[in-house]
């Protein structure tokens, strides 16, 4: 990791969760990179479901990391699903450095399976790790901003930077990931509330769908090669890192409740949804053959398999 000769982010804090590893840990490093002081949270356990036993080597070793190129960084062991831990959390950024600035949920789980063979505690599980983790988080962040700005009796906004983690997975609606789908869907709402919600504040808030290879893909990327010749893997999550930092930064105030595919040196804008058809009663209310007339008329026009799903962002490449 090098240092750049500006860095955008000089005397911020930030947290990213889910940092020992893989996206997180890339994410983390850009920040450090580009200045800001930088907690990495990470509950460590080995298990891409979240089993095993917790450690604090994947987070000490990534704090480790920046530290040795210059930068600032402080590890932290702890759940983020678990309100309290979530609260130390913050505290310990507030803390540490003064204040807090940035936030990157990143950490989650998999647990893959289909509906109709999914446990409930396959789905419990992924719901409180992805959607519940995002959420004990920004509350206590959003807390701490709150209180910035009271007690700055109106003489401006605060600073505060909020990038929650999606996925394509949620928009194309993966088969195999129901929990996962819906925990990363519950996210993108998450975002879209806080953003409207913290805005007055002074705090941005986005969501982001990265595609990269970690240890939680490494078999759905299994068949994609990586390059020979010592080139950068489309897949590698240094692609999503600094699309982080930049909406991190004070660059990005006017990006807020955006959410933004990120991948092997594209990004793509996801435009919010449209209104495809409006059908109106002829009287007060529909009756049941009104519908099938209007309603069922216009789905009798459409392709049987398209649906809310957008499965066409899973072909969005470079070029």
């Amino acid at each position: 990791m090098s240092l750049p000769l500006e860095r955008p982010l000089a005397g911020l804090s930030a947290i990213v969760t889910g940092a020992g590893r893989g996206l997180g840990r890339a994410e983390a490093l850009e920040l450090a990179r580009l200045g800001a002081a930088v907690v990495v949270n990470d509950y460590g356990r080995p298990g891409r479901d979240g089993s095993g036993e917790a450690s604090a080597a994947p987070a000490e070793a990534v704090a480790a990391e920046i530290r040795a190129a210059g930068g600032r960084a402080t590890p932290h062991l702890g759940d983020v699903a678990d309100h309290d831990s979530a609260r130390e959390l913050v505290e310990l950024a507030v803390s540490a450095h003064g204040k807090l600035d940035i936030l990157v949920n990143n950490a989650g789980i998999l647990r893959d399976r289909m509906i109709f063979s999914m446990s409930e505690s396959e789905w419990d599980s992924v719901i409180r790790v992805h959607l519940k983790g995002h959420f004990n988080t920004t509350h206590f962040v959003a807390a701490h901003w709150r209180e910035r700005f009271k007690a700055g009796e109106g003489r401006g906004p605060v600073y505060g930077r909020i990038v929650n983690t999606s996925s394509e997975a949620f928009l194309a609606g993966s088969a195999g990931q129901p929990n996962y789908a819906a925990a990363k869907g519950g996210i993108v709402g998450l975002t879209t509330s806080t953003a409207l919600a913290l805005a007055k504040y002074g705090v941005t808030a986005n969501v982001i769908c990265p595609r990269a290879r970690t240890r939680m893909t490494e078999d759905v990327f299994a068949g994609f090669a990586e390059p020979e010749g010592g080139g950068v893997d489309p897949l590698a999550p240094e692609h999503v890192a600094p699309l982080v930092g930049y909406l991190a930064s004070p660059a990005a105030a006017r990006v807020n409740g955006q959410l933004l595919v990120v991948h092997g040196g594209m990004v793509a804008v996801v435009e919010r949804p449209r209104v495809a058809a409006k059908f109106d009663a002829a009287k007060e209310t529909f009756t049941f053959e009104e519908l099938d007339r209007t309603v069922g008329g216009y789905f009798a026009g459409r392709p049987a398999g398209e649906t809310f799903a957008a499965s066409e962002v899973l072909g969005l490449r470079r070029g």
